[in-house]
């Protein structure tokens, strides 16, 4: 599969994104999922060995997303300037993060809700925004595991399979997405605790 083939329910790049690739020997889709699986480690690697663990900060979602992506995209960190099948308009990206990173810190706050209720409604608010050309969905499930950690509980297991390929796994954590556009979180706080 060609890198500008994405995978069913997932985000097309344009020309303009696909020519923001770094590495020139990549060319299909299963090398470009490996390269970033590598870089995402890093990414991970960089977030955990920091002190400051203030994730509700606009400047660590994008530091994150640059971390999670910048050996493998230029544009990585940045706010996507394109219209997606996903996603608010590309001018207010900014004000719905800064409105969502807020709207968490206030919940958090004022314990309106369990933390994990908080936690899945965060990642499906910042899944919808769709800040970035790629990588949104495994930066919104990172930055909400940390979320959870600095809150003292335990990650979400995400299923513990793949949800960067298609298949039965990818499928039900997309239709959990889905019901939660329609205001039924149900399904999406069953999948992120145990993959059902």
């Amino acid at each position: 599969m060609a890198i500008n083939e994405p995978a069913p329910g997932a985000t097309p790049l344009d020309s303009d994104e696909t020519e923001g690739l770094i590495p020139s020997h990549i060319t299909t889709r299963e090398q470009l999922n490996e390269w970033e699986a590598e870089n995402i480690l890093a990414g991970e690697r960089w977030v955990r060995s920091r002190r400051n663990k203030d994730i509700l900060d606009e400047t660590f979602v994008r530091d994150l997303h640059k971390r999670m992506f910048g050996k493998t995209w230029k544009w990585a960190g940045k706010f996507r300037k394109t219209e997606k099948n996903i996603g608010v308009a590309p001018e207010h990206i900014a004000e719905q993060l800064r409105n969502l990173l807020e709207d968490t810190r206030e919940k958090l706050k004022h314990h309106v809700e369990p933390i994990e209720e908080i936690a899945t409604k965060f990642h499906h608010r910042l899944v919808s925004i769709h800040p970035f050309a790629n990588g949104n969905g495994r930066h919104a499930r990172l930055i909400t595991d940390l979320l959870l950690s600095w809150n003292g509980i335990e990650p979400f297991t995400w299923s513990e399979g793949d949800l960067a390929h298609a298949g039965e796994i990818r499928d039900k954590y997309l239709a959990s997405l889905r019901a939660a556009d329609r205001g039924d979180y149900s399904l999406l706080l069953g999948f992120v605790k145990s993959g059902k």
